[in-house]
């Protein structure tokens, strides 16, 4: 069964655009010519995203692919298929990829174990705050946020997986 999911390239230098649209050409197996602009929060890089559909996987393999760079700023989507969850990637130069469950509506779903894991470790609670903060990806959203609005109107690019 096909899914379905989104590239966000938040921020990238103008000498990466071409790569960036390579490597997601790679993972679809297509050829990409996304729509880059001005990225509002920091006029010297840009910024594009793409709607793409594809197999269940494919989220993790375009956040691989764009991983390889590290100073860009990125997110990528991967939603519910049957048998499989939803996924969220998230990068950001210097804290490195974020990986998280999504649920339906879009929230970051920790699981059971994780959760009596993350209680059982933690003596505090500042300790089981911090804990499920890190589990949620807080630091990485705070860091896109503003990157985010920023994209507002923005132009989408739509691709689909040919293999």
């Amino acid at each position: 069964m096909p899914t379905c999911g989104v590239v966000y390239v938040h921020s990238t230098p103008l000498a990466v655009c071409q790569h960036v649209e390579w490597a997601i050409a790679r993972v679809l197996t297509a050829p990409v010519n996304l729509q880059w602009t001005v990225q509002p929060v920091d006029p010297s890089v840009r910024r594009a995203e793409c709607s793409w559909t594809g197999r269940a996987g494919t989220g993790a393999e375009l956040a691989a692919a764009l991983r390889q760079w590290p100073m860009i700023r990125f997110e990528v989507t991967e939603e519910p298929s049957p048998g499989v969850d939803g996924e969220r990637f998230m990068h950001v130069p210097g804290r490195g990829l974020f990986h998280g469950v999504m649920g339906a509506s879009g929230d970051i779903q920790i699981g059971e174990d994780r959760l009596r894991a993350i209680m059982t470790s933690a003596r505090a609670p500042e300790a089981l705050s911090h804990a499920l903060e890190k589990a949620l990806g807080t630091a990485w959203d705070v860091e896109l946020e503003p990157y985010r609005y920023a994209g507002d109107g923005a132009p989408v690019t739509l691709l689909t997986r040919v293999g």
